[in-house]
């Protein structure tokens, strides 16, 4: 009987940081060496490639890989015919080799979602999409691009762009697609955005002859539940403290989620624990405090699994 074996695709570059980070938070320890490609993962049913995003979809639609992490505009850049889960066994979708197991929400360093966009330079006379007719664009996503520019019934050239896409207008192009978080990059050379062609964010994808297989859809199912747990444990956190009875009803009118309360015996006091979003505890703690809570503990939460 031949060895299970689930061959995961990690990307390198700008997600890996926040991938390494997210599978900690769900339990596993991956070894990062110097120097190489392969990493070291304590779990002995998965063996690791570090990939390029770009080349994580098509590797995965060729069988190469099971299971792999990349971005909607990667999956759509190398043209992967893809489907949900819930539809991967609809006749309509019979073509479909990759399979979007999960949404994990995240972008480079924190979760949310990126956007690709068309920008110019802020002087130009290029005003919308339409104005791009017979134009140059630069980028990175040229499918990407053509296909949007198709849907939009413009005709420019598309060229590639090897990176420092945002230095190539006006001289080397009229505009460029390029990907942007907050657009400070796309300020500091002087660009504008005219159009956001495509809003992206990480999804774990396998394919259909590993979800075919009942053991590794089994341990594709339970590492989706682990990361995408681990990924709602992100922005949240614990908070426990100590309420006067005298005080319960008040503090329990503002708490931003039902509360689990505990009393203390023999005492008119009562333990609360909620969780929250992080960025809620500056205004939530000190009011807290003010109120008449004592002994006012806050953790991180590592997993949220519904």
């Amino acid at each position: 009987m031949a060895e299970n074996k689930l061959k995961l695709g990690i990307p390198k570059g700008s997600l890996q940081e926040y991938t390494l980070k997210i599978f900690k938070s769900a339990g596993f320890d991956i070894d990062i060496p110097e120097r190489g490609y392969f990493f070291k993962i304590d779990d002995p049913e998965i063996e690791c490639f570090l990939l390029r995003p770009q080349e994580i979809p098509k590797y995965i639609e060729k069988g190469k890989l099971d299971l792999g992490i990349s971005g909607d505009d990667w999956i759509l850049e190398s043209k992967a015919k893809i489907v949900d889960e819930a539809s991967a066994s609809s006749p309509p979708f019979a073509n479909a080799r990759v399979i979007e197991v999960c949404d994990l929400k995240y972008a480079k360093q924190e979760i949310k979602k990126v956007k690709w966009v068309l920008a110019v330079p802020e002087n130009s006379k290029i005003k919308s999409v339409k104005d791009l007719e017979g134009k140059t664009i630069s980028t990175e996503a040229v499918n990407l691009v053509k296909n949007y520019l198709k849907k939009s019934k413009v005709k420019a050239r598309v060229e590639f762009s090897w990176g420092t896409t945002e230095v190539k207008p006006p001289r080397f192009a009229d505009a460029i697609c390029d990907i942007t978080e907050t657009g400070a990059s796309l300020r500091a050379h002087n660009l504008k955005v005219i159009d956001t062609i495509l809003v992206s964010s990480t999804k774990l994808i396998t394919n259909k002859q590993a979800w075919q297989d009942k053991w590794k859809k089994e341990k594709i199912k339970d590492l989706a539940l682990l990361l995408q747990g681990a990924v709602g444990g992100e922005e949240m956190v614990n908070i426990m403290m100590h309420i006067p009875g005298t005080k319960l009803n008040r503090i329990l009118k503002f708490l931003p989620k039902s509360p689990t309360i505990k009393k203390l015996i023999g005492e008119n006091w009562y333990d609360i624990e909620i969780s929250c979003k992080e960025r809620e505890t500056r205004e939530l703690i000190p009011k807290l405090k003010r109120i008449g809570a004592q002994g006012i503990v806050e953790w991180p939460v590592m997993k949220i699994v519904p």
